[in-house]
């Protein structure tokens, strides 16, 4: 299974300069939605904060919610992606909210809007079972489309390749993708 690892600096930058540009913070995360879980390398460069935000809209034309805690199905809306961040709660947790300095346990799949294939799911890495990691090394449209999220809720995330993985792609994510996940939150710590 992909765990989506380290963005090259290079692309930090540029997504950087590109959120300067319209008066979004200047930094940008090292990392993806994968965690370190099954012993999997941690990146050699030194991580970057991710944005503190950007505006997130909201999926017009949402996933089905299905079930918590059973593996969901994506749904690629018709037409082309969003150019921006969006999110909507496919059902609402009950829990402690989502801050972007926190470690979080989740479930989640990941497709790509272009493909409209998956790319990765914690559901299939062997194990089925949640994995964890700090949303500081996480790709920015993970960091910052958690924030807010609650413990037993399900969220989708229509992710902007400048949120991503840019115009280098990485491993199965092609440039300039927009991914879309669907992700449950397990846990807080």
């Amino acid at each position: 299974m992909i765990r989506l690892r380290a963005f090259p600096v290079a692309v930090v930058a540029l997504c950087s300069l590109g959120l300067v540009a319209c008066g979004g913070s200047t930094t940008a995360s090292a990392d993806s939605a994968g965690g370190t879980s099954g012993g999997a390398a941690t990146s050699t460069t030194a991580p970057v904060s991710p944005p503190t935000s950007v505006p997130i809209g909201t999926i017009a034309d949402p996933s089905p919610a299905g079930t918590f805690g059973v593996k969901p199905t994506v749904t690629v809306p018709p037409g082309p992606p969003p150019s921006g961040l969006e999110s909507a709660d496919l059902i609402v947790g009950t829990g402690p909210a989502v801050t972007s300095a926190d470690t979080v346990t989740v479930q989640y799949v990941g497709v790509a809007w272009s493909t409209k294939q998956q790319f990765d799911a914690s559901w299939n890495d062997g194990t089925g079972q949640p994995v964890s990691f700090a949303l500081d090394g996480v790709i920015p449209g993970w960091t910052l489309g958690m924030v807010g999220m609650k413990v037993g809720g399900r969220r989708e995330l229509i992710i902007p390749p400048d949120l991503a993985y840019g115009a280098q792609g990485k491993g199965p994510i092609g440039p300039n993708e927009t991914l879309i996940f669907i992700i449950d939150l397990v846990g807080i710590g």
